[in-house]
């Protein structure tokens, strides 16, 4: 079920695994001062940024700057985790490494238009003066015709340089609170909630052996009764049974935690 994924020179695949025990260790360390454990906790939580990034991935181009920028959350979110606020590591890094992915979006996204389409659209803002100067009506039919060109290029080169809205462009700031565009759009089945359930989910899945991971797959994600997962794996029904249980009760534990 582990994919190797290389990004910015990082074999995900063999990042290191800890128990929710060791996290809570790493993170005690981590309160009192040490450096070591939190190398080591940072290094273990990529997995969680990669988990994280798929929601932004746009082009192989710019998923290492992306994963780049979660790690950068991914830090400040260890930076200011306290053991006190009662919930998993997780859930409060989550939040932080999709607000730094939008940051580093917003800042940096930009759109460039060709110089062919800039040139026809400043001919069409010239000739739109040149009719409004005769006391008509500018259309955009009588634009095109006496540019000898299409409606639609100039409709599409007059849209081309036209200020363009970022969904990561802010409508409200106020101290560090930032609202974005993109935060006032709903979405009911891509929310952060659900988004950090499903990572929490995946995250408790990693803690199971190799056979429990196999059983809770065929069962619950290619839909398999309990008799087939037997004869696939090679094992009683009633062992299959009493795995699953097991790990259902491994998982549930993990995501309270």
């Amino acid at each position: 079920m582990n994919s190797k994924v290389i990004i910015c020179g990082v074999n995900t695949a063999e990042l290191p695994r800890i128990t929710t025990e060791q996290s809570e260790d790493l993170l005690k360390q981590i309160a009192l001062g040490s450096e070591s454990a939190r190398e080591r906790f940072t290094v273990a939580n990529m997995r969680l940024v990669l988990s994280v990034i798929k929601r932004f991935w746009r082009n192989k181009a710019t998923s290492d700057d992306v994963f780049q920028a979660g790690c950068i959350g991914l830090i400040k979110a260890i930076d200011n985790f306290d053991l006190s606020f009662n919930v998993k590591f997780s859930t409060y890094a989550v939040p932080m490494i999709i607000g730094e992915i939008k940051r580093f979006l917003r800042d940096g996204n930009s759109l460039r238009v060709p110089r062919s389409i800039r040139d026809t659209a400043y001919r069409a803002l010239k000739t739109r003066g040149d009719i409004e100067g005769r006391h008509e009506e500018a259309t955009l039919e009588k634009i095109a015709k006496e540019m000898n060109s299409t409606e639609s290029e100039v409709a599409y080169a007059l849209d081309s340089i036209s200020d363009t809205v970022s969904l990561y462009d802010p409508v409200f700031n106020s101290s560090e609170d930032t609202l974005l565009i993109m935060d006032q759009l709903g979405d009911a089945k891509n929310t952060d909630e659900i988004w950090t359930e499903n990572v929490a989910l995946s995250q408790a899945v990693s803690y199971l052996g190799e056979r429990e991971k196999r059983i809770i797959y065929l069962r619950y994600y290619e839909g398999k009764t309990q008799t087939e997962i037997s004869k696939e794996i090679g094992i009683s029904q009633a062992q299959v049974s009493r795995l699953e249980k097991t790990a259902l009760k491994e998982i549930k534990r993990s995501i309270r935690c």
